[in-house]
């Protein structure tokens, strides 16, 4: 995961909505064609179990995973005790990518990655003939779990910190430009979009679910400003209370919509 600035990952909070995390990678994954890639390149491979799912999905690639976060590549090879995957520490931006591959795949990573359309265009250029390139990011950057937390910072005595940690803008294009940068690279496209009504924390066992999904994700430019105890307790609590209200509690969990944009992009044979 690279992000604009550099961001302390915390693999076991981000593993915490494991399933809801995974499944967008498995729906993008699932119109992937491939047929016995040579080179497999998961770019933002993080701490590394979808990775591995590549490795056991093509056992005869030679599969390449690419992170900045030494948190989580740490876990990453933890996790692959035979060293079936080639653990990369690089940032996405600067990586220099090898001619060849097969199917380059990168989800839930270019939000954080400034000026990520021109490097599609250097990634594409780098397939092998008959190449796929697939990439999935979230679109839900004016949801009010990112609006809040703006707005939580913005009325924190460090706000002009926390509002230059946080991103501005929209950090991911709309579906149609992805389509159209992809298709003028000469590529069959398949481009999308999905919301998924996520249910979080169905037994109850949480205070603020929203909370703990975006102390995986969002939230960490934040905490890496506010490192003492109680500034981050006073931050937290009152970005919880804003979360509360626009996320209720239900009787089937806490409803939290997740809009997620998909492309899959194939060159000329």
């Amino acid at each position: 995961m690279t992000p604009a600035r550099p961001v302390t990952w915390d693999p076991a909070q981000y593993a915490v909505f494991e399933d809801h995390r995974s499944r967008p990678f498995a729906d993008l994954l699932a119109r992937v064609r491939v047929q016995d890639p040579r080179l497999v390149v998961d770019l933002g491979c993080g701490s590394g179990a979808l990775t591995l799912g590549l490795a056991q999905r093509w056992p005869a690639a030679r599969v390449v995973g690419v992170d900045t976060s030494p948190q989580m590549l740490e876990q990453a090879r933890a996790g692959d005790p035979e060293g079936r995957v080639e653990w990369v520490g690089a940032d996405v931006a600067d990586w220099e990518p090898p001619t060849g591959i097969d199917l380059l795949v990168t989800n839930a990573t270019l939000q954080w990655v400034p000026g990520h359309l021109e490097l599609i265009t250097r990634w594409v250029g780098a397939l092998a003939p008959g190449g796929w390139f697939a990439m999935q990011v979230p679109g839900n950057f004016e949801a009010p779990s990112h609006r809040l937390l703006r707005e939580t910072a913005a009325a924190a005595p460090r706000s002009t910190e926390l509002l230059a940690a946080l991103r501005h803008g929209a950090p991911v294009a709309e579906p149609a430009a992805y389509t159209a940068l992809l298709a003028g690279l000469g590529c069959a496209v398949d481009v999308w979009e999905t919301t998924y009504q996520q249910v979080l924390d169905p037994a109850g066992e949480q205070d603020c679910p929203v909370l703990e999904w975006t102390k995986g994700t969002a939230l960490r430019p934040v905490l890496d400003v506010l490192t003492g105890a109680q500034e981050r307790a006073e931050f937290l609590q009152a970005y919880a209370d804003r979360l509360r209200e626009a996320y209720p509690r239900q009787d089937f969990g806490t409803l939290f919509p997740f809009r997620r944009i998909f492309a899959v992009a194939r060159t000329r044979a």
